[in-house]
C-alpha cells in the first residue's frame, strides 16, 4: 500500500475513533451515521443503548440520477422522512470519520431542512 494512502486511512480511523468516543445514540436521540462509497450513499438512525437500527435510507437499488452531492441531498431528505415515521426529530450526527464538507455537508443540510434537529 502506498504510504500516502496508508496515512490517509490512519488519519480517518483516528478521527472516527475520536468522534465515536463522544457520540452515542439513545431511543429519544438516536445516532445518525452516514456511509459514502464511490457509487452509493447510505445512512442509518441507530439506538446504541439497544443496538437497533430505527430507520435507514440509501441509494443502493434505486435509480437516483445526478452527482454524488445530489444523491446525498436526496438521501438526507429520505432519512428525515423515515425519521418522522418512527417519531424521531432530534439526532446526533456521526460523520463516520469523514471531514464535514462537500457531500457530508450537503447531506446534513438537506436533513436539517427536512426537519431533523442536530
Amino acid at each position: 500500500m502506498n504510504k500516502e494512502v496508508a496515512t490517509k486511512l490512519h488519519n480517518r480511523a483516528q478521527r472516527k475513533a475520536r468522534i465515536r468516543k463522544e457520540v452515542s445514540g439513545s431511543k429519544d436521540c438516536p445516532r445518525l451515521t452516514i456511509s459514502i462509497s464511490n457509487n452509493h450513499i447510505s445512512c442509518q438512525l441507530i439506538d446504541d443503548s439497544s443496538s437497533k437500527t430505527l430507520a435507514s435510507a440509501s441509494t443502493v437499488g434505486k435509480k437516483v440520477d445526478g452527482t454524488m452531492t445530489e444523491k446525498a441531498i436526496a438521501v438526507g431528505k429520505e432519512i428525515a422522512k423515515n425519521a418522522k415515521g418512527v417519531k424521531v426529530s432530534k439526532v446526533v450526527f456521526d460523520r463516520n470519520g469523514k471531514k464535514y464538507h462537500g457531500r457530508i455537508k450537503a447531506f446534513a443540510d438537506s436533513a436539517r431542512e427536512s426537519g431533523l434537529v442536530f
